[in-house]
């Protein structure tokens, strides 16, 4: 019976990159693998897909098969080791690193980030400030100074995994040997046995603490933007270098000020004279308090630009403006003398509101009831 062509089996091109063989042959191998598919046929695909990643994963390989075909230059032909399946483990370490090999579990690792939610005022938040905060945090035993035993004893290396941190589990199937490996439950992966256990953590090499941290608020941070303190996280394993500490900001929305990025918005409400005739009005802003110049006739909704008036870039850019949108305010409970005032300045001004522009909003208004 003659054999699949390789790159049939593998379901790729013939000129396909060597990602997208080893891509279809980590797909086939989760599929066909004896440890995780029992059916008849598994394992012959298995061997098979194996077989042919054997020779397309390797340059020299590959460019006999397509000039040669399955018999090679010579007649012996490829994939002599195909029947050795090995455990399921293994394909995740071919693809992902390791060799079959797991990372020395004595090597220095550094400490786990951590993160602290910060909620400020709108105002602290455009000018910045230096505060303490207080977290709970895991810290190195000054006992034992981190090694988990009792002053004067040291860890020993487990004897079961030899100090590797993993136990290779062998097992005799129809289809060969398989070796799985598994986590060393003697010394949870660690490698070492700790016979006389520090009495301040228990073995742990760590205590909980409440530390207090300084930090420096930036001008002009926003919300959800983080500060990085490092060197503040969890404490380094084996000697490794500690992580870092996020701070995430929040802001509590402010009852006048809304703000987008580095500029702040408000809503100034002004009288209908004062839209009318114009006037000078004092803006609140965050650096303290702006004369507006309205001119005669200023609808609502008119905005204005204060320059500068907003929040401060937070990587030293340009300042933020400050925008002032206004709201003419109709007046409510007026008095006698008001509303005669009113009514006179309707019979001078006619039914129409007077605007100087030639196709007003109310003509437009008009002519959309007509058709036109």
């Amino acid at each position: 019976m003659s054999k699949r062509d390789y790159y049939e089996i593998l379901g790729v091109s013939k000129d396909a990159s060597k990602e997208e063989i080893k891509k279809s042959y980590r797909k086939l191998a989760r599929k066909y693998h004896p440890d995780v598919n029992k059916e008849d046929d598994a394992a012959d695909n298995f061997k098979e897909a194996k077989e042919a990643y054997e020779v397309l994963s390797d340059e020299q390989k590959r460019a006999q098969y397509d000039q040669f075909g399955h018999t090679g230059p010579q007649s012996q032909g490829f994939g002599g080791g195909a029947e050795d399946f090995g455990g399921f483990g293994d394909i995740f370490d071919m693809f992902f690193g390791g060799g079959g090999r797991r990372r020395d579990p004595n090597a220095p690792r550094q400490g786990a980030d951590l993160q602290y939610t910060m909620t400020l005022k709108f105002e602290e938040a455009i000018f910045g400030k230096d505060t303490d905060i207080e977290i709970p945090k895991e810290e190195t035993c000054e006992t034992c100074d981190g090694s988990g035993a009792k002053p004067g004893t040291k860890p020993k290396t487990c004897t079961h995994c030899n100090g590797s941190g993993q136990l290779n589990m062998e097992q005799n199937t129809p289809f060969g040997r398989v070796v799985n490996k598994r986590v060393c439950h003697y010394c949870q992966g660690s490698g070492k046995i700790i016979p006389d256990k520090c009495n301040t953590c228990g073995g742990a090499g760590k205590v909980k603490k409440r530390k207090k941290i300084h930090i420096d608020i930036p001008a002009g941070i926003d919300e959800g933007q983080q500060i990085r303190v490092s060197g503040q996280g969890e404490p380094g394993v084996n000697g490794g270098p500690a992580g870092d500490l996020y701070v995430v900001v929040q802001i509590r929305p402010h009852e006048f000020y809304k703000r987008e990025g580095d500029h702040i918005f408000c809503e100034m409400p002004i009288t209908i004279t004062q839209a009318g005739l114009g006037d000078e009005v004092e803006i609140p802003t965050v650096h303290g308090r702006v004369k507006l110049k309205i001119p005669a006739g200023t609808q609502t909704g008119k905005t204005f630009r204060l320059k500068g008036k907003g929040a401060p870039n937070v990587r030293g850019y340009a300042q933020g403006d400050q925008h002032v949108k206004i709201r003419v305010v109709t007046p409510t409970n007026l008095s006698d003398r008001q509303k005669e005032l009113l009514r006179e300045f309707h019979d001078i001004s006619g039914k129409q509101p007077a605007d100087e522009q030639e196709d007003t909003f109310f003509q437009r208004v008009k002519r959309a009831f007509k058709g036109e």
